[in-house]
């Protein structure tokens, strides 16, 4: 069964290019986002098997879209791997108490990302 993955990121290209190189490269079903609210409703909606979240989001940021989904029945269990530009101490701390599959540092190399995400979450990809 191919698995699918829901990217939540307020930025275009960062979307584009990551939904090619996981339905491409991993093989899997992609679904986007641009904002946290919009994630939340999709995730609720029709539940991925994992999430790629952006922190650094205007509006609802990373924490607060992953607090919401960690809230809900339908997603509390589902693996989220976190997207960064910046890793600070005081941030690895946070990633820590919600317990996230991972983090994953941005600018990140598309072609590798499927991987990646493949090698945390043990998950076969396409190639």
């Amino acid at each position: 069964m191919t698995k699918h993955i829901l990217l939540i990121d307020d930025e275009r290209d960062i979307r584009e290019v990551a939904e090619v190189a996981l339905s491409v490269v991993g093989g899997w079903q992609v679904s986007t986002a641009a904002s946290g609210r919009e994630g939340i409703a999709k995730a609720i909606a029709n539940p991925p098997d994992a999430i790629l979240l952006d922190v650094m989001m205007p509006d609802m940021d990373g924490f607060a879209t992953l607090q919401a989904l960690r809230s809900q029945a339908a997603t509390r269990s589902i693996p989220v791997i976190l997207l960064t530009a910046k890793v600070q101490s005081a941030d690895q701390h946070r990633f820590e108490l919600w317990a996230v599959a991972a983090v994953l540092v941005k600018p990140f190399k598309a072609m590798q990302l499927a991987e990646q995400i493949a090698a945390i979450l043990q998950w076969p990809t396409a190639s």
